[in-house]
């Protein structure tokens, strides 16, 4: 079977689930305590983040881009690249837009503040400012959203990509924590509860993280 090691609440883990679950791939789950540093997990990825994947043939790829590139070369029976050199671009160009300045500004510092800083030693106390700045940076990525979402049905066109997957899997962890201000955006929101309602989403609305529930609307498809 293949396998996803992946943290309940890391962003790329959930976006790596989405893409297999659009491309109706069956996996396995393997909750990874990264931090740990254990020496099979290491060996997989001397990185020591996850997500690592396991494909049927033994093959590992380490790192969400990774695999994600991986997985459309593999399986391409369902592009979620885009089609077209300019349309692929939009969709790279989105994707690294989450991956990495929403990551950065936003969900990063949440998870690790609300979630990560007690599993890790010598982490310090909580940040207050770090989860105040994100909080307030969530919206003008929900503006974004709500902006690119008056001019296309999906984020980078006409069609679902790599980029919706992405950007739902970043907000789903916000969305978790609570910390997703969908009352001010409610373009954003309508395209989020478009993504909610797709198969490939549920999984992810059983998550559940040890001592910390989730927000109450977070299974509800309609909120």
């Amino acid at each position: 079977m293949r396998t996803l090691y992946q943290y309940m609440l890391c962003p790329f883990s959930r976006k790596v689930r989405l893409v297999m679950g659009e491309k109706r791939l069956d996996f396995d789950v393997e909750q990874e305590r990264f931090w740990e540093r254990r020496d099979d997990f290491m060996a997989m990825n001397p990185a020591g983040q996850v997500p690592v994947f396991v494909d049927l043939n033994g093959t590992v790829v380490a790192d969400s881009y990774a695999i994600c590139e991986y997985l459309e070369e593999a399986y391409p029976e369902r592009l979620l690249l885009g089609h077209g050199v300019a349309h692929r671009a939009e969709v790279r160009r989105l994707t690294a837009w989450f991956d990495d300045k929403f990551a950065r500004e936003v969900s990063l510092p949440l998870v690790f503040e609300k979630t990560l800083r007690r599993f890790m030693r010598d982490s310090g106390p909580t940040n207050s400012q770090a989860i105040r700045q994100a909080k307030a940076a969530v919206n003008y990525h929900l503006d974004y959203i709500s902006w690119l979402i008056d001019r296309r049905r999906w984020l980078a066109g006409d069609e679902l990509s790599l980029a919706d997957l992405a950007a739902a899997a970043h907000l789903s962890v916000i969305d978790y924590l609570g910390d997703a201000p969908w009352d001010k955006h409610e373009v954003a929101k309508d395209w989020y509860m478009r993504m909610k309602s797709r198969p490939s989403f549920r999984p992810l609305l059983q998550d559940r993280l040890g001592g910390l529930a989730p927000s109450e609307h977070y299974q509800l498809l309609d909120f």
